[in-house]
């Protein structure tokens, strides 16, 4: 996942807006307590995501991968004062571990969770978003954005976490590698697609900003 140096990627991290209090203590107790605990946005993506979301100022907001919550509170930093945000994740074990620190958040009342398969999910949210963000499980990026661009609104952000796979949509595809093989090809659709527009930013594991159309 490093395609820059420790020492570069410190600097950047020491230069970049500070990790507040809350999401510092989130941060930690991921690591303290959670599998896996890479998965995290952490500091410099999580302050990527925000600005981002304060530059959009999203009102309704889907997150497809909520893990510990790290980033949907990054995005709700940006969120419009009486906007929503949406978050779907699989795993059981983590909705209290999320709810525990959304409510100790500003946004607490303003953050629903919802636990299941998102192919499932999505098609029953009776709402149009203007912010999405993708970071679930790989096989399914195609279908999520094609469940997602019809419930966007005009010039609504998608953005795609790890599109990249650590250098491996460089690498000969092994054929038995199929989150390799759907990333290559949700790469070439959003590059491609008259939908959106998009550019593809080397942050962490590759961050996909698209701009619907």
């Amino acid at each position: 996942m490093h395609f820059i140096s420790q020492e570069l990627e410190d600097y950047i991290e020491q230069h970049s807006e500070k990790e507040p209090l809350l999401l510092a203590a989130l941060n930690k107790e991921t690591y303290q307590k959670i599998l896996l605990p890479r998965m995290l946005s952490g500091h410099f993506q999580g302050r990527v995501l925000s600005m981002l979301a304060k530059l959009i100022r999203p009102m309704h907001i889907l997150e497809i991968g909520t893990y510990t919550g790290y980033s949907a509170l990054c995005l709700c930093e940006g969120m419009q004062e009486n906007g929503t945000l949406h978050t779907i994740d699989i795993k059981e074990e983590l909705v209290d571990f999320q709810r525990k620190h959304f409510d100790k958040s500003p946004w607490g009342a303003q953050i629903f969770q919802y636990l299941g398969e998102a192919v499932d999910i999505i098609p029953t949210l009776d709402q149009k978003f203007d912010l999405v963000f993708i970071d679930a499980d790989k096989e399914n990026y195609l279908n999520y954005f094609e469940l997602i661009v019809p419930r966007m609104n005009k010039g609504g952000i998608i953005l795609s976490d790890n599109v990249l796979w650590s250098g491996k949509v460089l690498e000969p595809l092994n054929p038995k590698d199929f989150s390799t093989k759907v990333l290559v090809e949700y790469n070439q659709l959003l590059a491609n697609d008259p939908r959106v527009e998009t550019v593809l930013l080397p942050i962490r594991d590759g961050l996909t900003v698209s701009r619907v159309l």
